[in-house]
């Protein structure tokens, strides 16, 4: 794999670490060009004390005890003494001399010329390279920090990017959070990103696949009997009849399993093909009230109860309402499934302020559902023990709705029996958008 990245990253860190080398050197040779040489300043601060006892001693002693004098001092300092009478003209400086002067009087009258003289030669103002000792190891500094830093940078990327080709390859399971560990930045963030997409895209086709193997299955029954329906009236014309109505009956199997297998997709895709402002208590009471007549065949009663304030005070929700009714008849229907003559069904639907959603509990006085399937009971073509002829359909429809429209429902074995899902829908604000719940 061509690694641009690590190359470009390497290179440009590197350079930009020799010119902050270099240009610290240059910064250096600029000022030093500038200041004067530590001989000078010394002589500056020496030359005042030293002129200071050789006036003295020529004072008193006259050129003899300057000499007295100078021979006590370091040879460094003797030879930068002179003496000389006023009336002769000093010598002339060379490049970079310097002199300092003071006149004294002998004791005999004599007027002299004390001078202490010392080098003030600045070097050349020009620019010098930076010293190996000081270059090479910026150069190999440079880019170990540069190589580390790229490496860094890049490792991830080519992680991810391997990643990537495989999951292109169609291997869903890859994952980049153990090659992460513990690294905590914007990189790290897309790895498990990647990683949440991956699993995704593993729970859809795992989806797909289970359910294409679900319908497959749950056609191959009424195409068998049509089969069988058609082989049998090709022998016996006589029962042409009883095979039309065999057929028919067939027919109109598929006809719903296609149509629960629509509306299950659009559900999921969450297609709302129109955004209608509708008051869920209402449609609950719609849905409650058809179904007291299937109820009533039953002999089971249905019990709508209410916490909703008052008509023209209770919030309105936003979707498609025909899809929502879908779900909430699908669950209530359910329900009735599963409950014995005599018994009831609670619809009870609530509002909080607080949070700005609304609850629709329904709940049976049934068998309930064994817990360990009470995670799928959601999923397509998934039946209870005493569903009947049921397709598994209605609740995944009802599950798939109420996200589309921002919800969540969730199910539980109740304490005194049976089975209590409950519903929750975000409502609409004065803008037309959702409160999220």
């Amino acid at each position: 794999m061509k690694r641009r990245l690590f190359w470009k990253i390497l290179v440009a860190f590197w350079l930009t670490f020799l010119g902050i080398t270099h240009g610290v050197w240059l910064l250096f040779e600029i000022g030093r060009n500038e200041r004067p040489p530590p001989e000078g300043l010394m002589a500056r601060v020496v030359a005042p004390v030293v002129l200071a006892s050789g006036i003295d001693a020529v004072n008193r002693e006259g050129p003899t005890g300057l000499e007295s004098f100078a021979s006590h001092l370091p040879e460094s300092q003797r030879d930068r003494l002179t003496i000389e009478p006023v009336s002769q003209r000093p010598e002339a400086l060379g490049q970079g001399e310097r002199r300092i002067s003071r006149e004294v009087t002998a004791p005999n009258g004599q007027v002299y010329r004390l001078s202490y003289g010392y080098r003030d030669e600045r070097p050349p103002a020009i620019l010098r390279a930076a010293p190996p000792e000081f270059l090479i190891p910026g150069i190999l500094g440079g880019l170990l920090f540069s190589a580390v830093l790229a490496w860094y940078l890049t490792e991830p990327i080519a992680r991810l990017r391997a990643g990537f080709d495989r999951l292109a390859r169609g291997d869903l399971e890859v994952r980049l959070g153990p090659s992460i560990g513990r690294r905590r930045d914007e990189i790290a963030d897309l790895g498990r990103d990647f990683d949440m997409m991956a699993q995704r895209l593993e729970q859809l086709v795992s989806a797909r696949d289970r359910l294409l193997h679900d319908v497959s299955h749950e056609l191959r029954s009424p195409l068998a009997r049509l089969q069988l329906a058609i082989g049998l009236a090709r022998q016996n014309p006589d029962c042409t009849e009883l095979t039309l109505d065999r057929v028919e009956r067939e027919v109109q199997r598929l006809e719903i399993l296609v149509d629960e297998l629509l509306t299950l997709a659009r559900a999921e895709g969450g297609q709302n093909s129109r955004e209608d402002y509708f008051d869920l208590a209402d449609v609950v009471a719609s849905v409650a009230e058809d179904a007291c007549f299937e109820a009533e065949a039953s002999e089971v009663r249905i019990r709508l109860q209410g916490e909703t304030p008052l008509e023209n005070e209770r919030p309105l929700m936003t979707g498609n309402a025909e899809l929502l009714q879908r779900a909430l008849d699908n669950v209530i229907r359910n329900a009735l499934r599963f409950s014995s003559p005599g018994q009831a069904v609670d619809v009870r639907v609530s509002y909080s302020p607080k949070d700005k959603t609304y609850q629709v509990d329904v709940s049976d006085q049934g068998p309930g559902v064994r817990e360990e399937d009470i995670p799928a009971m959601f999923d397509p073509f998934v039946r209870g023990e005493d569903a009947g002829g049921g397709l598994g359909l209605g609740l995944s429809i009802a599950s798939r709705a109420i996200m589309a429209h921002g919800g969540k429902v969730t199910a539980h074995n109740r304490e005194g029996g049976g089975l209590l899902v409950t519903m929750t829908f975000p409502v609409a604000d004065l803008n037309g958008h959702t409160w999220n719940a």
